[in-house]
């Protein structure tokens, strides 16, 4: 497979000139007034998911020029590729292979009975086998603990991809989960998150879900040591009922005294695992049918990718669309404002999917890029963050594109609310283009500032599947212009390492070796 990286390409050179030309000096209220017709030029609909890209600095040459860098860059055979299952993590040689988990069994008539039944074919059959096989397994285990009246706490421990996928889906998908039980989610080593936990449930009543692909990782497995202590201190003494693991190292599992695990493949990523065992909370809190109309959203947006052309693609368009703002107008970072209080978590659990799969500084081959890569991805709810941070979005100095996500049908009846809170989005992301002239400056709005508008009919375990694939696939798209390998993340393993150097000398005092300002503060934390 041949990739080339973005700007060693024409077309790179082609949109410099074109934004130096035009991009620069570009103006949504006169691109409006110019074409009647760009909402319906700039928006379209793909699997549970409406998005509307016109309030954005982009006109049809432009994301014409975009699509040729997609072309030249060879973004359909990278696609092709990862759902192929060729090993596209190249430096740990490894595929890339969460589609598959939300894919329906490869069984029947379909492309693994013609006659040029491959290799590579028959690993993916098998490996579809075994991802269902567990599937089954996982969802039964659920369905017994949803039908348990004595277990009313369900405890995920788990960090990153462990915890911030089912934390946010759980949340997110309260209105579909089980009554009478509660969910809580323990990721971080201070022992403050830990304790508040467990000063609220009870041994008895409480299910402790591990999950770690490893079973090593050290805030998982400090956190986990912890709670079985507390356990055994509580009278409990069935720790295989009251424990489960999520992971591959069942040896280590069942020296803790877990005989049930549920484990994944190296092909999943840890911020792409929210689709295998790893998603064991959603399936406890929404079922085994919500589970599935979970994976068949995604499906259904990934086929979109799949097999749309790209200039009806979406996740094509908006990764296209994050290449042109960061490499072309410069912008650093990316606002995401969700309205709707369900998905409080899904700013955070975005930040890792794309800070930690595009934040790199060499592409595949180990050579350093001339260009920027990830921006920072932040945000809060609406309408809290209106009374925050919007502030800066509307005057501030710097031009900083926001992502709504607006739901159309609440899941209460409270009156008035809903209409009043998608009165709020609408408005906002009007503001943010029209702006507002006043002489004394105080109250200037430049307006001119970008906006992308997703919209979903409701939120449900489908369309929440469908946002979130929307959102893996966009950073795919991203990260193949930009020639860099999105599925390793090497720069999370520095500050664990010398973590452990340094947790050994706050025990001994020793401080030969460090830095001074390391070496101070530790003299200081001991002292």
């Amino acid at each position: 497979m041949t990739r080339t990286r973005c700007d060693r390409t024409l077309a790179w050179g082609e949109l410099k000139a074109d934004f130096d030309a035009r991009g620069r000096a570009f103006n949504l209220s006169q691109a409006f007034s110019a074409d009647t017709e760009r909402f319906e030029a700039f928006s379209q609909s793909a699997p549970h998911v409406f998005a509307d890209l016109s309030k954005n600095l982009i006109d049809a040459r432009t994301q014409q020029l975009l699509l040729d860098l997609a072309g030249q860059c060879g973004l359909e055979q990278h696609r092709d590729a990862l759902f192929d299952g060729a090993a596209i993590n190249n430096t740990e040689q490894r595929a890339v292979m969460h589609w598959l988990l939300r894919k329906p069994p490869l069984a029947g008539v379909n492309k693994y009975s013609s006659p040029s039944f491959s290799v590579a074919d028959q690993q993916l059959l098998e490996a579809s086998a075994q991802v269902h096989s567990t599937l089954e397994a996982m969802l039964a285990y659920a369905q017994t603990v949803r039908d348990d009246p004595l277990i009313t706490d369900v405890v995920n421990i788990g960090i990153g991809g462990s915890d911030l996928g089912p934390q946010m889906a759980v949340l997110a998908l309260a209105g579909f989960a089980v009554p009478g039980k509660r969910f809580h989610f323990v990721s971080n080593v201070d022992g403050h998150e830990l304790a508040q936990v467990l000063q609220g449930v009870k041994a008895r009543s409480t299910l402790f879900l591990v999950a770690s692909k490893t079973f090593t990782t050290i805030e998982t497995m400090t956190n986990a040591r912890s709670a079985k202590a507390w356990f055994e201190a509580q009278g409990g003494v069935d720790v295989g009922r009251h424990f489960a693991a999520l992971t591959t190292n069942v040896a280590a599992a069942r020296a803790f005294g877990i005989d049930t695990t549920f484990g994944f493949w190296d092909w999943v990523g840890g911020r792409y695992s929210l689709w295998s065992a790893i998603g064991l909370p959603l399936a406890i809190a929404i079922g085994a049918q919500g589970f599935r109309d979970f994976l068949a959203g995604a499906h259904a947006m990934d086929e979109h990718f799949r097999t749309a052309p790209l200039a009806q693609n979406l996740p094509v368009r908006l990764g296209l669309l994050d290449v042109w703002y960061r490499n072309f107008h410069g912008f650093t970072s990316r606002c995401i404002a969700p309205y709707h209080s369900a998905l409080r978590r899904y700013p955070a659990y975005l930040q890792q999917l794309e800070m930690e799969s595009n934040g790199k500084r060499v592409d595949a081959h180990g050579d350093a890029v001339p260009f920027d890569t990830s921006p920072v991805l932040w945000g809060e709810p609406g309408t809290n963050g209106q009374h925050a941070y919007f502030q800066m979005l509307h005057q501030g100095t710097d031009v900083v594109p926001v992502e709504f996500v607006a739901v159309k049908k609440p899941h209460h009846s409270l009156p008035d609310h809903h209409e009043l809170l998608l009165a709020n989005v609408l408005a906002q992301a009007q503001a943010l283009m029209v702006g507002k002239s006043d002489a004394g400056g105080h109250k200037h709005f430049t307006g001119n500032r970008p906006s992308t508008f997703l919209l979903l009919e409701e939120l449900t375990p489908a369309s929440l599947g469908a946002l979130i694939a929307l959102q893996e696939h966009r950073v795919f798209v991203s990260g193949a212009v930009w020639g860099i390998n999105s599925f390793d993340q090497w720069g999370v393993e520095l500050g664990k390492v010398l973590a452990k150097d340094l947790h050994a000398r706050l025990a001994s005092g020793d401080v030969n070796g460090l830095d001074g300002s390391t070496a101070g503060l530790l003299a200081r934390l001991q002292a």
